[in-house]
């Protein structure tokens, strides 16, 4: 299978796409011996031989994972307070990041995986993948108000509005069920308090038809490669 070289640097881990080209225009990278400068070069990942200052490339197994993220946990690779962070709850000995994040404090579903090309399709805006959160709020959300959050509300100077929003139980106003295709940070929370609601408690229940159902807190799996294939297969556009 042939690729662009900057794109299989990488996914072996080496850099981001954006820095591989700096290697190439830099004469640190050859391919099969010979320097290659010209960015359009495609190799055959099977056959061709790439080297970086001299040492052989090897391209890395793709991850996938699956966390269900409990309260208490940051969603990052690091973090300079000391705090356990969601890849501390992973063992693996590939080195991979989130898909998005989830605040400090919410819970739920997660996805981390070492494929960039993945990672970026599940996040770009076009492809419009869902997410739904059950968000406990302080106070019983008004029918007025579920219209508004549905039809549009500025949010961060933007038109913004959930997909839809339901009551899982009967009666209860205060628990709601909101679809969502946006990936902002707080948004959510962001969408509630514009009108006056504080979430007290957040619970992301799936991402692109994915969940985090039966399993533990700070419980993980790996991804299967039919649901890799069903979620790009649903959403790609």
């Amino acid at each position: 299978m042939e690729v662009r070289l900057n794109k299989f640097l990488a996914e072996c881990g080496i850099a981001s796409r954006r820095k591989a080209e700096e290697y190439i225009n830099a004469g640190r990278v050859t391919v099969n011996g010979n320097i290659t400068l010209d960015l359009a070069t495609k190799i055959n990942e099977d056959t061709d031989v790439v080297m970086l200052d001299g040492e052989k490339v090897k391209p890395i197994k793709k991850v996938y994972y699956i966390l269900n993220k409990p309260k208490g946990v940051v969603t990052t690779t690091d973090d300079e307070k000391g705090r356990t962070t969601v890849l501390d709850l992973i063992k693996t000995n590939v080195r991979i990041f989130p898909i998005g994040r989830l605040d400090y404090n919410t819970t739920g579903i997660l996805l981390l995986t070492n494929d960039g090309d993945f990672a970026d399709f599940l996040l770009h805006p076009k492809n419009q993948v869902p997410r739904e959160y059950l968000a406990t709020l302080d106070r019983p959300l008004l029918e007025e108000d579920k219209f508004r959050l549905l039809n549009g509300v500025m949010v961060e100077g933007r038109q913004s509005r959930f997909k839809s929003i339901s009551y899982p139980s009967k009666g209860n106003f205060s628990k709601a069920l909101v679809v969502t295709d946006e990936g902002r940070n707080h948004f959510v929370k962001n969408m509630f308090a514009c009108l006056g609601y504080t979430v007290k408690i957040l619970h992301r229940r799936s991402y692109a038809g994915l969940t985090a159902d039966n399993m533990s807190p700070a419980g993980y799996r790996t991804l299967k490669k039919e649901e890799i294939t069903r979620v790009i297969k649903k959403f790609k556009k």
